[in-house]
């Protein structure tokens, strides 16, 4: 058995192995998540994988995400994009000062959740990606316009993600309010928390060491395509 927090040194494998398990597609050594639910995929060993045995599960031109250790990639694969990211890990929460209502969001906001992610961090968030945990929300006058929920899960584990607040409403605090929900949520269940970020992102580190993050390491995207 893995040690605790060393499971997400590969937490899409990880997570298609435990608590994600009725999402995974694919292999004994390579998995993803359905289209239209994630566009991430794991392997059980990158350093022997093969992925072409995803074939059967994917299309041409459709891209992937690997997070951790990228894969030998078959001629019919292509590298697109290499983004650099730093991983953070809370089992701990601080009292929760909601001084906007917290909702629980459900089927009816996915076109409302849809629309707010596309503008804010596109091409992440998908019609199905719901699925994987509980979003939450903050309204305006009827308008969705801040966003956080529960993305990849791993045994005893939940990764906040989705994190998103409208740019006519940053700066009031809604993004802390709702990680710090969704924290306290899962603490109280005897979950810890993880999370992912660009590593340029100074701000956004700053208010997740705020809430009691902590940094565990770097960890890179590769976002791939099948070209035939």
């Amino acid at each position: 058995m893995l040690k605790h927090f060393e499971m997400l040194d590969n937490p899409v494998w990880q997570a298609l192995q435990t608590t994600h398990q009725s999402f995974a597609q694919g292999t004994a050594q390579v998995q993803r998540y359905p289209v239209g639910v994630l566009q991430f995929m794991g392997c059980a060993d990158p350093a022997t994988a093969d992925i072409n045995e995803l074939l059967p599960w994917t299309t041409v031109g459709e891209k992937l995400i690997i997070i951790g250790e990228l894969p030998v990639l078959p001629d019919n694969w292509a590298l697109v994009r290499q983004l650099d990211c730093i991983q953070m890990t809370c089992e701990e929460t601080s009292p929760v000062d909601e001084k906007e209502t917290v909702i629980a969001l459900d089927k009816k906001d996915i076109p409302d959740m849809l629309a707010l992610t596309g503008l804010v961090q596109p091409g992440f968030f998908f019609e199905g990606t719901p699925l994987l945990g509980q979003y939450y929300g903050i309204r305006q006058e009827g308008q969705l316009v801040a966003v956080a929920g529960e993305r990849t899960k791993v045994t005893g584990m939940a990764e906040v993600s989705a994190v998103c607040t409208h740019p006519s409403f940053t700066g009031r605090g809604y993004a802390q309010q709702l990680v710090t929900h969704i924290m306290a949520t899962n603490v109280a269940k005897g979950n810890a928390l993880y999370l992912h970020f660009v590593n340029t992102n100074d701000r956004a580190r700053k208010v997740y060491e705020l809430l009691g993050f902590k940094y565990r390491r770097p960890i890179v995207f590769w976002e791939i395509i099948r070209n035939s």
